[in-house]
């Protein structure tokens, strides 16, 4: 057994010793490198992936969460403000759910579970539940605070009154609340964002109006609308200023569209100024019209005409007819005498009309002004457009601005409408402005690159030659040892004449030289010793 392993490890040394200095170096390095790499791989792998599944805790729920983790056995890492837990990212779903379940975070506040968990079998006091009512009550806003958008932090004081039975519901003492707020990094609330903020405090506590609860952050009291908050007016100015640039790109990006197609890409430059009406009218009318238009005349509905004669005789020296105390006007007086007539006629015709009602609600957005300025790049070779091009590119404009004033109810003449729009023509210089940012000429950039390129071309022949240089070392060390040359031998003693030892001398040297060479080498060296 001992003489196989020695010729085993005799044939290791003996294959071992076959390869070069710089192919042992090579080996190795490569195994180095491999063992290097699997040992990265298999620590990079076995480690355990840490994800965060509690942020911005309080020290009562950090608590919390990490005696639940270590009850279960499961690893986790504190952050060092001790306000972030972080758990193995492959069990991080089921850790939140559990956790979630269970209601362990409560954000620093109480809740309505502290009846469950304090539960006692004796009983409490009237005073010890109000004081533990009034904890989880501030406690349940708290939470519910919480869960409105921006809103990173919340402290509510809820105080209930007193309940009488001496007075009404009406007389009641209503309750106050006041709440502290802290937003998110960046977040600004809205009008609509404080308002929910008071609704909701107004809701979760019972016999709360809006003018009791007091909301306040770390800078200034918030207000609601009923209150005069003015949140709403610059959430409108907001709203409106972003409509109107709405509006502007829209008529950039069609006009910069359309001319681009007729003097081409990066040829044209738009800019657009305008001004909306945000006015939001709302009225009602009650009209009369005619039904015939041509005579003013509505539909006759009903018509009465009556008509009255008298005839008789009377005396007429008595007095004017009709002008007693008792007497009808009109009419003779019954002490007249001799002959006496009367007509009396009347005529009531009933019209009606169209009545029209309507309830008028305009639309905002509509355009009151609107100018368009194009500058235009003219075509190679030539420093401004022609007169034709120029004034087709206005006509354009000019269309588009009446199009979008159809609306704005004033008429504008050609010429007002000409006023509007510009159009110029300049060239546009964007190479040179490039670079007059870059700061380099074009020459010095191409110059800058081939000298890149002849640097990277150098290196790339040294690493060349190197690399060929040691395949040249290689080679020459793994060339065998040449064989000793045999050289002929002349026996001179069984040679007697000298003319034959001359004969076989010069037959050596012709035939083969080297030989010859060699041999006389060999005399010179054999004459030395």
């Amino acid at each position: 057994m001992n003489e196989r392993f020695a010729q085993y490890r005799e044939k290791a040394a003996q294959y071992w010793n076959r390869f070069s200095n710089q192919q042992k170096i090579l080996f190795f390095a490569t195994l180095g490198i491999i063992i290097v790499i699997i040992v990265v791989l298999t620590m990079q792998l076995s480690k355990t992936e840490y994800e965060v599944a509690f942020r911005d805790l309080d020290s009562t729920d950090s608590a919390a969460v990490m005696t639940y983790l270590d009850s279960k056995g499961t690893p986790y890492r504190l952050s060092p403000d001790g306000k972030s837990i972080s758990v193995p990212s492959t069990e991080a779903a089921r850790i939140k759910v559990d956790i979630g379940s269970q209601g362990i975070v409560q954000g620093g506040s109480i809740g309505y579970k502290i009846f469950d968990e304090n539960s006692s079998m004796i009983g409490t006091t009237d005073s010890e539940f109000n004081v533990k009512y009034n904890n989880a009550l501030n406690g349940e806003v708290e939470q519910l605070m919480k869960r409105m958008q921006g809103i990173q932090d919340a402290k509510v004081l809820v105080n209930l009154p007193k309940e009488t039975v001496f007075a009404s519901q009406a007389n009641q003492e209503k309750a106050s609340a006041s709440v502290v707020l802290t937003f998110k990094p960046g977040f600004r609330p809205s009008q609509d964002n404080i308002d929910g903020y008071f609704n909701l405090v107004k809701t979760a506590v019972p016999n709360l109006p809006v003018e009791n609860i007091t909301i306040a952050n770390n800078e200034v009291e918030l207000m609601p609308t009923a209150k005069g908050g003015q949140g709403g007016v610059s959430n409108q100015v907001e709203e409106n200023f972003a409509l109107q640039k709405k509006f502007e790109e829209d008529v950039k990006k069609d006009v910069k569209q359309f001319l681009s197609r007729l003097m081409g890409p990066e040829k044209v430059d738009v800019l657009v100024m305008s001004k909306l009406n945000f006015d939001k009218e709302s009225r009602k009318e009650d009209l009369v019209a005619p039904v015939d238009t041509e005579n003013m005349k509505g539909i006759e509905i009903s018509s009465q005409i009556i008509s009255n004669s008298y005839s008789g005789q009377g005396n007429t020296t008595g007095g004017v007819a009709g002008t007693g105390s008792q007497d009808v006007a009109g009419f003779p007086s019954a002490t007249g005498t001799g002959q006496s007539t009367s007509d009396e006629s009347s005529e009531t015709r009933n019209f009606e009309v169209n009545r029209i009602t309507k309830d008028i609600v305009a639309s905002p957005y509509s355009v009151k002004d609107l100018t368009i300025n194009v500058a235009v790049e003219p075509p190679d070779g030539q420093n401004s457009l022609d007169q034709p091009t120029t004034a087709a590119i206005q006509n354009i404009l000019v269309n588009v601005v009446r199009a979008s004033l159809a609306g704005s109810e004033v008429t504008y003449t050609d010429a007002e409408l000409a006023k509007k729009v510009s159009v110029f023509s300049q060239p546009f210089g964007s190479s040179t402005a490039a670079a007059a940012a870059t700061g380099l000429a074009k020459w010095m950039i191409w110059a800058i690159g081939a000298a890149a390129l002849l640097v990277g071309a150098g290196v790339g022949y040294f690493i060349y030659r190197r690399r060929n240089r040691a395949e040249e070392e290689e080679e020459e060390e793994d060339i065998p040892l040449q064989v000793p040359t045999e050289f002929p031998s002349i026996n001179l003693e069984s040679v007697t004449n000298e003319s034959q030892v001359r004969k076989q001398l010069e037959s050596l040297a012709k035939k083969k030289p080297d030989e010859f060479v060699n041999l006389l080498r060999t005399w010179l060296a054999d004459e030395q010793r």
